[in-house]
């Protein structure tokens, strides 16, 4: 994980000593050539985060001075959001935490078995944010981060690229654009839609919810192999 990780700073968030010095400790030991910085408070916290903000946060849902969820809200304030891992003896709130778009969970009972995947995710998705997407529109070359691309529609000989910051349209075609896209996490819900599958917030029987709140249609022909790809990813956050 060298080449990755290398300029990677990570921060760790509980109010539990013993449980913040076993968290940090385990993170330096998978990952020696990071930088690890503790904070016991919310508080502390946030205004590390407003200062200088970090790759990776470790954070306990329960925290006296801040919840864990005030501190994931405020976070889609920042220019640059962390992965954000819950780290939680709290089953029940892994469900209520959604809402905040989590990277990921680590419960605390199971964290030396958890924390080596979940470290190893968070490398796989920080290379996936690095890559970029190009086409040409209006004459000039244009480069999109695929971690900034929700989905795509099928739009004649066109494609309307929707955007976490706003809508491109540009000449190609879907079957195009999922063999650029399929290999990092795009997956074809219908004939005239890719999406991004981390941009999923909701997963129904005949549409999906994107994170805009989009509700995109499930064709006939890609539902299931669709449904089941996109709850499988979904799962894999919560181990």
């Amino acid at each position: 994980m060298r080449e990755v990780f290398e300029k990677m700073l990570i921060y760790v968030c509980d109010d539990e000593v013993q449980i913040l010095n076993m968290v940090s400790a385990t993170i330096r030991g998978c990952l020696p050539e990071g930088t690890v910085e503790v904070f016991h408070t919310g508080g502390a916290l946030m205004r590390a985060l407003a200062e200088r903000p970090c790759d990776i946060l470790f954070l306990d849902i329960d925290i006296p001075d801040r919840t864990g969820m005030e501190i994931a809200y405020w976070l889609n304030s920042l220019d640059h959001k962390p992965l954000l891992v819950f780290v939680t003896n709290h089953d029940e709130l892994v469900y209520e935490s959604f809402q905040y778009h989590p990277f990921g969970f680590i419960r605390k009972k199971y964290f030396d078995a958890e924390i080596k995947k979940i470290l190893e995710d968070c490398r796989k998705e920080l290379n996936f944010q690095k890559k970029h997407f190009c086409f040409r529109m209006n004459g000039q070359e244009t480069a999109l981060l695929l971690s900034e691309i929700l989905y795509l529609e099928a739009d004649g000989n066109y494609i309307r690229l929707c955007g976490a910051s706003g809508q491109y349209h540009f000449r190609s075609t879907i079957l195009a654009a999922e063999k650029q896209l399929g290999a990092d996490g795009f997956i074809r819900i219908h004939k005239g839609f890719l999406v991004n599958r981390s941009a999923v917030r909701m997963v129904g029987s005949q549409e999906l919810e994107m994170v805009n709140h989009d509700k995109l249609p499930l064709g006939e022909k890609y539902a299931d192999t669709a449904r089941r790809e996109i709850l499988q990813y979904m799962r894999t956050l919560m181990r």
